[in-house]
């Protein structure tokens, strides 16, 4: 039998390519899935880049780059993409919404088809979780070591509650002004900062910070931000919010949470925070023909396409994937750029080496769990990345990252 050829392998894979971009209707816009799927990667790249499992005796607790080294805080800028994920989503949502009202789709069965994509991958994750917490705890693991794993590990879901309550309040929402929201978040943080307002205060500005690019993307389906201007006016007019923020108000110029901070742009949302999302939105938008012709090419629409179709998975298990490769790299002893204190240049350059362990850990997880994605056990049918038909939910306009 012969052994396949690099040559034949890179046929075979143009060729799959090829067949995704002729399954793909006509009329999807590829921009929006592009959009969406450079979110979910600039957040997996990010939190491997600035989330430290650090080994301290017995003990694993989480540090961060930006803790140490301030000057690498321009990294959240290209990473923190939930912004644009927020606008994709209000985008997708609204849409989707207006097709299945005008064929008479139930809003309640439009919104359970939307939110069991979201939340059926997650009893994979918790099920797991809860097992190798209670493993963990009866093996006699320090309890703040189980605490930080389990913790980094169910992260992910404080977004899918805000991003399910923004899509179950899409038709509230869906013709919302975003200044609105904006509003709010300028007047909490007034409230926060200038007038000594209790810090529980600031979490009206999870729904609110959120709502603010969930409400553009609406603005997006309905065709009110087609010109070039309104991609200009967020950019440029968000860009100098949030450098006067940063500069002259106090905020912190990195826009994740750093470990012992008084303040974090991201836990809850702050006007900086969003700011800066108003120039990711409006770039993200002034991308959207570029991205169009990009995604002509059947290589890069099979990339963007194989990233939508497994976007929870990726998102959900990501977490899990670093943790897994640092917990496994113990039994090495502390290794450089895993398990030491990220104080300097040489860790960064030490954990750029490891992101291809923890991509490779991710794709394990993604064999093991990506069925999940699609509302069936492992090994309970052939996954099919392209659907050439459309099923009734499709029909209704309800479809997100599972329609190629």
């Amino acid at each position: 039998m012969r052994e396949p050829t690099p040559r034949s392998t890179w046929d075979g894979i143009r060729r799959a390519a090829r067949r995704v971009d002729a399954a793909t209707p006509a009329d999807r816009d590829r921009a929006v899935d592009a959009l969406r799927a450079f979110a979910i990667l600039g957040v997996v790249l990010g939190h491997w880049l600035v989330t430290a499992l650090v080994a301290d005796g017995g003990t694993l607790h989480t540090a961060s780059p930006l803790q140490h080294m301030p000057r690498l805080a321009p990294i959240s800028w290209v990473f923190q993409t939930l912004s644009v994920f927020f606008l994709v989503g209000g985008h997708v949502a609204t849409r989707g919404h207006t097709v299945a009202r005008a064929r008479g789709v139930p809003y309640r069965t439009w919104l359970a088809s939307r939110l069991s994509r979201l939340f059926t991958p997650v009893a994979a994750l918790l099920a797991l979780w809860t097992v190798v917490t209670v493993a963990l705890l009866c093996s006699g693991t320090d309890y703040a070591t189980v605490r930080t794993l389990a913790k980094l590990a169910l992260s992910p879901l404080w977004f899918l509650l805000v991003f399910a309550a923004l899509t179950a309040a899409t038709p509230l929402v869906s013709r919302l002004n975003p200044l609105w929201p904006l509003a709010v978040v300028l007047h909490v943080d007034l409230l926060r900062f200038g007038l000594g307002a209790p810090h529980s205060l600031g979490w009206l500005n999870l729904a609110a910070g959120w709502l603010v690019p969930y409400t553009l993307g609406a603005a997006w389906a309905r065709g009110e931000l087609e010109r070039p201007r309104a991609g200009w006016v967020l950019l440029l007019g968000g860009a100098a919010a949030t450098a006067g923020l940063v500069l002259w108000a106090g905020y912190p110029a990195s826009m994740v949470g750093v470990p012992g901070a008084s303040v974090s742009n991201l836990d809850p949302p702050t006007l900086a925070a969003v700011t800066f999302g108003l120039a990711q939105c409006g770039l993200a938008l002034l991308l959207r023909d570029r991205l169009r012709r990009a995604m002509r090419r059947p290589p890069a629409w099979a990339a963007v396409a194989l990233v939508n179709l497994s976007a929870m998975t990726i998102f959900l298990w990501h977490q899990t994937a670093m943790m897994a490769t640092t917990a496994t790299g113990l039994l090495a002893g502390r290794l450089p750029g895993l398990h030491t204190r990220p104080h300097d240049l040489v860790w960064v350059a030490y954990r750029l080496t490891w992101l291809p362990v923890f991509a490779l850990a991710l794709a394990v997880c993604w064999t093991a769990f990506r069925a999940y994605e699609h509302g069936r056990p492992a090994g309970g049918g052939r996954s099919r990345v392209v659907r050439t038909g459309r099923g009734p939910a499709d029909r209704a306009g309800t479809a997100g990252p599972r329609r190629v």
